[in-house]
């Protein structure tokens, strides 16, 4: 079994690394984490710096924030790069710039590291449940390494391709979720100020083509009234603004992106940032004057 490093115990990271404790593998984390202690109990052993997290590791993985916080925890002072050697792996999970997936992936394989970028998507749900859908950009060799580790979180695990695809497909996939949640927040609300029992415009809906997996839980989220997070709007507003830089660096527009990103940074400052980024029809109902 692999000895395995994470770093990043947040909604997302907590939950991974404790399937990996339970799946057999002797896993280190940084203590100054909050939720460090949890997994001491279950197992985890605790140092002080990234540097000894990758000594420790035969496999590294982050699952941090952005591109600054994984490039800091990697190439910064007591770092990944200062720990790692060659014949190791790193992992990030983390939803980042494509641009710093290949810098990162450029310092490391000068070291016989190998490299993999894999996001997931599936929220803190499919954290807890081991069901993340994983996107994965590197070589077919540290792909075939990894995945053993990838399937103990996640199900539906693909490769894309080279080095950055991974956080490329993340890319893509926060457009088509961001731009879903906005059709199901427009419609939803337009039913709503019409008089139109919304439950039921929502059951109609589920049964055509429009249905989707946002329709029924974020559809079922607007009926409710609920937006504690699940995936916090100012993290998805991070990553539309990874695909819009994306796009303005392919010179390819992205008008609806553009869109949503704005109504997010509505939300945010009103102070609505840590609500779930189904709060995008809280916002709409509030600018459509409904209760």
């Amino acid at each position: 079994m692999e000895k395995i490093g994470f770093i990043g115990l947040g909604i997302m990271g907590k939950p991974m690394s404790l399937h990996l404790l339970k799946g057999g593998h002797k896993v280190t984390v940084l203590k100054s984490s909050s939720s460090a202690q949890a997994l001491s109990a279950e197992g985890a052993q605790l140092v002080s710096t990234p540097k000894e997290v990758a000594e420790q590791s035969d496999v590294i993985i982050t699952c941090l924030p952005d591109s600054p916080e994984v490039e800091e925890i990697v190439l910064g002072e007591n770092g990944v790069l200062e720990g790692v050697s060659s014949g190791k792996m790193f992992i990030d999970m983390s939803t980042i710039a494509p641009a710093t997936a290949l810098k990162l992936n450029e310092v490391l394989t000068k070291k016989g590291v190998e490299v993999l970028d894999a996001p997931v998507s599936g929220g803190e749900g499919g954290a807890k449940s081991a069901s993340l859908s994983i996107m994965v950009g590197g070589t077919q060799s540290a792909f075939d390494r990894a995945l053993p580790i990838l399937q103990i979180m996640g199900k539906n695990i693909v490769r894309v391709g080279e080095a950055g695809s991974g956080q490329v497909t993340k890319a893509c996939n926060q457009i088509v979720v961001g731009m879903t949640i906005q059709a199901v927040a427009e419609a939803l609300t337009l039913a709503k100020k019409a008089g139109v029992d919304v439950a039921k415009v929502r059951e109609a809906l589920l049964g055509g083509f429009a249905q989707s997996r946002i329709l029924d839980i974020h559809g079922q989220r607007f009926l409710d009234g609920n937006f504690a997070p699940g995936f916090k709007t100012n993290l998805h507003r991070k990553d539309m603004n990874v695909a819009l830089q994306t796009g303005r660096d392919l010179s390819v527009p992205l008008p609806g992106s553009s869109i949503v990103a704005t109504q997010m940074d509505s939300l945010i400052a009103k102070g609505d940032g840590e609500l779930d980024h189904s709060a995008l029809a809280l916002l709409l109902s509030q600018m459509s004057g409904i209760e």
